[in-house]
């Protein structure tokens, strides 16, 4: 259900930012009240709270936000708040952001290797990625896992590419219990 609030919020964002020819100012905007709401939990968890009034939760932020944001992100961040679904806020602004990546053709991966990669070796993926996937550039965030012996796993939107020792070694486990010993 998460999902889809964030999907129909963050959607609706979009494709006003598109109409209006606003993508980029509002894709900045977006991105520094998205920092605000995770640098100031106590303030989200105040407009989260149920013995406020929605009057007073709108009231507060248009008092933040009103004059600092486009009426377009203050009327999305005031409607969630009115429709008691600010809980989802975080969904919704993270919707909006990997939206307009892809809509300026960015792809976003999550490279999970067993040691540190080195420049080199992150530029040589980098460019394995752009050759193979319909994306102009990419962001990247990297992490280790000693835990997979050897090689990476590259997630990209739902896709996962596996390539490390610790899947490898699994999948030949599973193979070898199927095999029947002759008597």
């Amino acid at each position: 259900m998460a999902k889809l609030i964030a999907k129909t919020y963050g959607e609706a964002l979009f494709e006003v930012a598109v109409e209006e020819g606003i993508v980029d100012s509002l894709f900045q905007e977006v991105e520094a009240v998205h920092a605000v709401f995770q640098k100031n939990e106590e303030y989200v968890r105040l407009l989260n709270h149920p013995k406020i009034p929605v009057e007073q939760k709108i009231s507060m932020l248009e008092e933040v936000f009103q004059g600092r944001a486009s009426k377009q992100l203050t009327g999305l961040l005031t409607t969630v708040a009115e429709k008691g679904r600010f809980s989802e806020i975080e969904g919704i602004l993270a919707y909006f952001e990997e939206r307009v990546w892809e809509y300026k053709k960015i792809g976003t991966a999550y490279v999970t290797s067993a040691v540190e990669l080195t420049q080199k070796q992150k530029a040589s993926l980098e460019k394995r990625l752009l050759e193979t996937t319909s994306y102009q550039s990419f962001r990247i965030d990297y992490s280790v896992d000693a835990g997979l012996i050897g090689g990476m796993v590259i997630r990209i939107g739902d896709r996962v590419v596996d390539s490390s020792i610790r899947t490898k070694l699994g999948n030949m486990a599973k193979e070898l219990s199927k095999i029947q010993l002759a008597k």
